[in-house]
């Protein structure tokens, strides 16, 4: 599967590039918010990217940035959702900033639809906040246990950091002054 692209762009369109990697041309899809901000021809682009294959064809989606993909593969999967239409929602911004109005403005997607995005987009929502959650203290987890901590050492100190700290480097940075001050 490709998931990465860094290449020449060789050709724009209104909906897509062709991007030149080492002599192979990838036809790469991407929003109309991520066109507007690409640089000119010629000049070197990394995309994240899907693969969707389907029966008869095999695409590539690009996007500016991990998150935006994050959205699209969550958006990807709602039934009645196409992958050109997932990327344009997902060049919109987070999930949890996504309205009925918003999505409107995607062609292809009337005001039924939009709500029965809303509603499934709610439930996905929760997971994701959720899932990052758990991801930002298992980094700073790992990170203790790559310094030599033990895993639960690591996990009890961690529990001891201020909720308001979220960032997986000012964990570590919090509870390496913890383990390093007299009880």
């Amino acid at each position: 599967m490709i998931s990465y692209l860094k290449g020449e762009i060789i050709l724009k369109r209104e909906r897509f590039i062709f991007l030149d990697v080492n002599g192979v041309g990838y036809k790469v899809f991407l929003s109309k918010t991520a066109l507007s901000k690409l640089p000119e021809i010629n000049k070197i682009l990394k995309v994240f990217c899907f693969l969707s294959v389907r029966e008869n064809a095999m695409e590539l989606y690009g996007f500016l940035n991990q998150k935006e993909l994050e959205t699209f593969e969550i958006l990807d999967k709602i039934r009645g959702i196409g992958p050109k239409a997932a990327m344009e929602i997902a060049s919109l911004g987070p999930l949890d900033k996504i309205d009925e109005k918003l999505l409107e403005k995607i062609p292809g997607i009337g005001r039924k639809k939009a709500m029965a995005i809303i509603l499934e987009l709610t439930d996905k929502s929760k997971d994701v906040s959720v899932k990052n959650k758990s991801e930002e203290i298992d980094e700073a987890e790992e990170g203790l246990v790559n310094l030599g901590f033990s895993r639960q050492n690591a996990k009890t100190v961690l529990s001891k950091i201020p909720k308001d700290i979220k960032n997986p480097e000012q964990k570590i940075e919090q509870a390496l002054k913890i383990l390093g001050s007299p009880h």
